[in-house]
């Protein structure tokens, strides 16, 4: 067999294989394009919805490979914007929002790229830190853990006024994150995501996932797989963070915290958390169902009079589906699957 002959085959082979990750890709480079001729509004709706995407990829990275539920992914993205704000803000603006920052910080001016890739690893090395000690919990006692870590980083960064501004904000991030930038990085998420997934230390992660003890038993190190997994998406949750900051201009600390870390997991938990497919699909659909709501509380006119969904009922509405997908589907809408090849066998 030729070597032509011999690539035409393994490319054949290696197209089902890929094929979620490709259609999914496929789906939000359409839904780009879709917005881009749309209102500047909806454009900046749609790139903050890609943003939440990456937010949501990251989580599965871990969530979905190990089986742990973790609330604690939001604290990464904290530590990626205010690690990205502090490099790449103007110096100007930190003598002028933190005059007591160090002068190696203060002086710092990096291009955005160095800056969002120093917030990403930023958010992997504390990662490591606190990973190391706290995946060797399972469960429910793994999840509380989590959560301790959101807490411990918003009292940290709400309290850290010579760093961080405490409650203040942080301004005059250069603002450089647009629609295309949004989807630039949320298809690198899915490639990471998707790498990942498709390793051997992922595939011993689903197997303690599915059986702890039958794993170690055959001489999984759950421990390390696990932080393996939970470093990969406290990057991918960190460069989220550093494009919500940019791209709101500001980084305040309230703005990772307990609403952020809510709409994240629904969107998971929606989706289904067992594959990228559901962590993708759970992004979208609550983001065009958050469009909804939001037109439906603003309301509209009939004759003289307006129609309008009391205040906070889109959040009601979310919490109920997630009640919802919980009772009855439990695997959320992708149902823990992959996206299958739909040409059938090669």
């Amino acid at each position: 067999m030729s070597g032509a002959v011999r690539g035409r085959v393994r490319a054949a082979e290696m197209l089902p294989r890929l094929w979620p990750l490709v259609a999914l890709a496929a789906v939000i480079v359409v839904i780009a394009l879709a917005a881009s001729f749309a209102p500047a509004v909806l454009q900046r709706r749609t790139t903050q919805a890609l943003i939440n995407l990456i937010a949501v990829v990251g989580l599965y990275v871990f969530v979905g490979n190990s089986g742990i539920l973790s609330f604690g992914n939001v604290a990464f993205m904290a530590v990626g914007a205010y690690v990205s704000a502090l490099l790449t803000m103007k110096p100007a603006a930190k003598s002028v929002f933190l005059p007591d920052l160090p002068a190696i910080i203060a002086h710092a001016e990096w291009p955005t790229l160095p800056g969002a890739l120093a917030g990403g690893v930023a958010a992997a090395l504390v990662a490591l830190v606190v990973g190391w000690p706290l995946m060797r919990l399972s469960g429910v006692s793994a999840s509380i853990a989590t959560f301790a870590i959101l807490v411990v980083a918003y009292v940290v960064f709400g309290n850290w006024t010579t760093v961080t501004g405490g409650q203040n904000s942080l301004m005059g991030l250069p603002p450089y994150v647009d629609l295309w930038t949004a989807v630039a990085w949320a298809v690198a998420a899915m490639v990471i995501a998707f790498a990942y997934q498709e390793t051997r230390s992922a595939l011993l992660l689903r197997a303690s996932r599915e059986d702890e003890a039958a794993a170690q038993a055959t001489g999984v190190n759950v421990v390390l797989h696990r932080l393996i997994a939970f470093v990969i998406s406290a990057f991918l949750s960190g460069i989220a963070g550093v494009l919500l900051g940019h791209f709101l201009g500001i980084v305040r600390v309230e703005n990772f915290y307990l609403d952020l870390t809510f709409l994240i997991v629904a969107m998971l938990i929606i989706g289904g958390r067992g594959s990228l497919t559901g962590a993708v699909a759970g992004a979208v659909v609550i983001a065009v169902l958050t469009e909804l709501l939001r037109e439906i509380e603003i309301g509209f006119q009939v004759g003289k009079t307006t129609i309008a969904a009391p205040a906070g009922v889109g959040d009601v509405i979310l919490a109920l589906i997630m009640l919802l997908i919980i009772l009855f589907r439990p695997q959320g809408i992708a149902g823990g699957r992959e996206l299958t090849w739909p040409f059938g066998r090669t």
